[in-house]
């Protein structure tokens, strides 16, 4: 029997105590899927994971009543992180298989209106989403946002510089796919964190 990883014992974390710590950002391999065809071919590897990493972006708006569909999908594995530009690539048959799956985990932040929106675009029955903040209420962390329980559970800030930018372009820069990247990324990370203290089953 594996002994369990214990949580921090901090429960709470200030937001001048988050600029205190050092930046990190997800450093691994990044696959920016924008055809159908390589979003086709990408899914049908995604099927066989068994844990996935899950956000989405969306253009912001900035006028009263203007709304944007979502503009990118990142689902990571344990090694890589895959960047679907969904309004190029569209939500493919393998995709929605992916995100319908009960038996494939998609552990995020504040799941439900990403998910919604997505519906909203191609209609699907979600299966297998995991929100990581029911977790953390459980182990009674007050800081429920992705940037919060990055902190104090594992030490480190995150960016948040990209979150307003253009998503909706053709060419995203560097820096947009490595912010992109980072909150999928850190999905899968805090899940296996919290499955490890015992408050998701293995």
């Amino acid at each position: 029997m594996t002994a369990k990883n214990s949580l921090p014992e901090k429960r709470h974390i200030s937001k001048s105590e988050i600029n205190e710590l050092p930046m990190k950002a997800y450093d691994g391999p990044i696959h920016l899927i924008n055809t159908p065809e390589a979003a086709e071919n990408a899914a049908r590897k995604l099927i066989n994971e068994p844990l996935l990493g899950f956000d989405t972006e969306t253009r912001p708006a900035f006028r009263k009543g203007e709304s944007y569909d979502p503009s990118l999908l990142q689902l990571a594995t344990g090694s890589d992180v895959y960047l679907f530009q969904i309004q190029q690539c569209g939500l493919t048959p393998a995709l929605i298989e992916v995100l319908s799956s009960s038996t494939i985990v998609k552990a995020g932040v504040a799941l439900d209106r990403d998910v919604s929106e997505l519906q909203a675009m191609t209609p699907f029955t979600p299966g297998g989403f995991v929100e990581l903040a029911t977790y953390a209420k459980e182990a009674r962390i007050k800081n429920l946002g992705l940037r919060g329980l990055t902190a104090i559970l594992f030490g480190f800030r995150i960016s948040k510089k990209e979150q307003v930018s253009n998503w909706a372009r053709k060419e995203l820069t560097e820096s947009q796919q490595i912010y992109a990247a980072t909150d999928a990324w850190l999905g899968r990370k805090i899940y296996l964190e919290f499955q490890g203290a015992g408050l998701i089953p293995s």
